[in-house]
């Protein structure tokens, strides 16, 4: 068949036009594939009920209630906290004690008392399998740097020409943790970065929680260099970052090298601050708003954990118990972290997880303000009432917190918070209750308690 000229133009055109049409449709799904936690993680870590003493049966059974309870809510994550190395955590208060478990290149390894599936080189391996059996993702925590232990007998860095002493910082420890020197900013300390996260994708890790680098000091060469070391690993694993507060002016930074960080001090099961080093759910609403401009996906400024239900039995503060905040505290600290799409991990012994409690972390409303929502925003406050407003597809939300000591009325038109005049069908979120069309608010907010509005046209 003879083709023309002008049919050659106009079938090259076509096909030109097709291609652009795919290049324009394609390509930003295909990024927003390769962004690492698109949406705030949600799931379980060991903390704040098992302190650093979680065995290997602890954790499967909290996974087990994970899978069963909270995954169809969306968490996804289980996540074993700091010190699985050590055999004898108990001996924390005197350190000189603790014995570690660590393999030929100075890389920690799970303690066999505590983990049994960790025998050989297995590592993290089989308890991964397990979590990834379940639908879920796997997780562990680490201190920044390389062990003391592996420095003193000057140990080979796997897959390199360095040993341990040549990447250790001597003069650099972390102020409240003993096992480590922190890395020194060279080919020598990428080289033990680069092997540890290939370790830690090898036993099929999701995430990693790293501690004493966002604060207490600001570490951001090491920051950078395990950013790298995950790039190279061979496979997509979440970068957290801890403890608070990050500084805002590194914001910037952070987002670039990891997915989420801790903005302030750990947050505990208190109303009011009560410790020099904890933070407050009080105190987090001042926090939480200077934060809100950075968060975006495959980025989350991090609250902290949520400190609910029954915290044992040993905790990583404070003896066992069932948390110190009321009801009304914990549906505050529950929609605070949501509305402004913080990170949701839960701190309770999933193993005793009452209906209340699971309720309050799995309302559907809610979660999906935390995972879909947008333009949350703080909008005003007055007096002890303080207002946030968010949007999740056609639905607008409202919330109302009080953060003083006595129940407050509230009465006010809807405009008041930058939402358009007219009025909406009002729901109150957790009073699970139709309260008709409105154009304002009308209603009491208990002391340290907050009411959710959910508004449609």
């Amino acid at each position: 068949m003879s083709v023309s000229f002008g049919m050659f133009i106009g079938m090259f055109a076509k096909r030109f036009l097709a291609i652009l049409c795919t290049i324009v449709v394609v390509s930003p799904m295909v990024a927003q594939k390769k962004v690492l936690a698109p949406t705030p993680p949600m799931g379980w870590n060991s903390w704040d009920s098992y302190g650093l003493t979680v065995t290997e049966a602890q954790f499967r059974s909290n996974v087990d209630v994970l899978a069963k309870r909270l995954k169809s809510a969306g968490y996804q994550y289980a996540v074993v906290d700091e010190g699985w190395y050590l055999s004898n955590p108990e001996s924390a208060n005197k350190p000189e004690t603790l014995h570690y478990r660590m393999n030929t290149n100075g890389q920690y390894e799970p303690a066999l008392n505590r983990f049994a599936s960790a025998e050989g080189t297995a590592g993290f391996g089989p308890i991964a399998s397990f979590v990834h059996s379940q639908g879920l993702r796997f997780g562990i925590h680490i201190i920044r740097g390389i062990p003391k232990k592996a420095v003193a007998a000057n140990l080979p860095i796997a897959g390199s020409r360095f040993h341990a002493a040549d990447a250790a910082a001597t003069t650099d420890t972390c102020p409240w943790n003993p096992d480590n020197f922190g890395v020194k900013d060279d080919a020598a300390g990428q080289a033990w970065y680069d092997a540890l996260m290939k370790l830690y994708a090898s036993w099929g890790v999701d995430y990693i929680k790293v501690d004493c680098i966002a604060s207490h000091p600001y570490k951001g060469d090491e920051i950078r260099m395990i950013h790298r070391a995950i790039e190279k690993a061979g496979r997509p694993i979440v970068l957290s970052l801890s403890p608070g507060p990050a500084p805002l002016e590194d914001a910037v930074e952070l987002g670039q090298n990891a997915q989420l960080w801790r903005i302030s001090n750990d947050v505990w099961d208190h109303w009011e601050k009560n410790k020099e080093w904890s933070q407050s759910v009080k105190q987090q609403f001042a926090v939480i708003a200077s934060w809100a401009k950075y968060v975006k996906p495959g980025n989350w400024p991090d609250a902290d954990m949520l400190p609910l239900g029954m915290l044992e039995p040993v905790p990583g503060d404070g003896k066992p118990r069932a948390t110190r905040l009321t009801h009304d505290e914990q549906r505050t600290m529950v929609t605070l972290w949501s509305i402004a799409r913080s990170p949701l991990f839960v701190g309770a012994n999933l193993t005793q997880l009452d209906g209340w409690t699971a309720g309050l972390i799995t309302n559907p409303a809610v979660v999906a303000m935390d995972q879909q929502g947008h333009g949350q925003r703080l909008v005003g406050r007055e007096g002890d009432v303080i207002a946030w407003t968010s949007k999740v597809g056609d639905r607008s939300y409202l919330a109302l917190f009080n953060i003083g000591d006595a129940e407050v009325m509230v009465k006010s038109g809807f405009t008041a918070y930058g939402l358009t005049g007219g009025k909406y069908a009002v729901k109150d979120v957790w009073g699970a209750r139709d309260l008709g069309r409105s154009s304002g608010v009308d209603g009491n907010v208990a002391p340290h308690g907050c009411l959710l509005l959910e508004l449609r046209r």
